[in-house]
């Protein structure tokens, strides 16, 4: 008779990975290629250039009659000013109507005011903001066009924030498109409006 004996059990083996180790030098730059494009070459000195980093000057608004009341921030993260009715309005169901917000605003050079909704107006009004462009020269007083998409009259009450004003850059590149220009009219099926 012989004894069967049974190997002993394989000791477990745990393997641990290190990560792999960052080099300790810095990469390597590549080197930029020349992206200057022709009509880059054609621009002068005097083309203005907006740095993003440079700090806007200051809105300036003036209060127009009593109803007027001054954009707000409703926090310092907030992209918009909201704007307020300086009068009651009703908007009516399915139409729209101009809302009168009683003051003027000077926007800095370079940049325009935007008019947009104000989300919960949209959402559960179904009030929507239109033609929402303040251009930096322009010194009228601010109106705020109201669309209604829903069944029911709107009413907008003296000191409802009706939308949010936000200042935009402007960046025009009018002029670069305009070097070309002359090669493009010398070419059949170009449309001059």
């Amino acid at each position: 008779m012989t004894k069967e004996t049974t190997p002993p059990p394989a000791e477990q083996q745990t393997t641990t990975r290190e990560p792999p180790s960052l080099p300790t030098s810095p990469l390597a730059k590549r080197p930029k290629p020349n992206t200057t494009t022709e009509d880059q070459s054609k621009m002068t000195n005097s083309t203005p250039v907006t740095s993003i980093s440079q700090p806007l000057p200051p809105l300036l608004i003036k209060k127009l009659n009593e109803g007027g009341r001054a954009p707000t921030r409703g926090s310092a993260f907030a992209a918009g000013y909201d704007v307020y009715a300086a009068k009651e309005t009703v908007i009516p169901a399915r139409g729209k109507a101009l809302v009168d917000t009683g003051i003027a605003i000077a926007v800095p050079e370079g940049t325009y005011g935007r008019i947009a909704p104000r989300s919960g107006l949209a959402a559960k009004h179904f009030i929507d903001t239109g033609a929402g462009v303040i251009d930096a020269d322009y010194r009228g007083e601010v109106k705020v066009l109201l669309f209604n998409h829903s069944e029911v009259d709107f009413p907008v009450k003296a000191g409802d924030r009706v939308a949010q004003l936000i200042i935009e850059r402007v960046c025009s590149s009018l002029r670069s498109f305009l070097l070309g220009l002359d090669s493009l009219l010398d070419h059949a099926g170009v449309t001059v409006v």
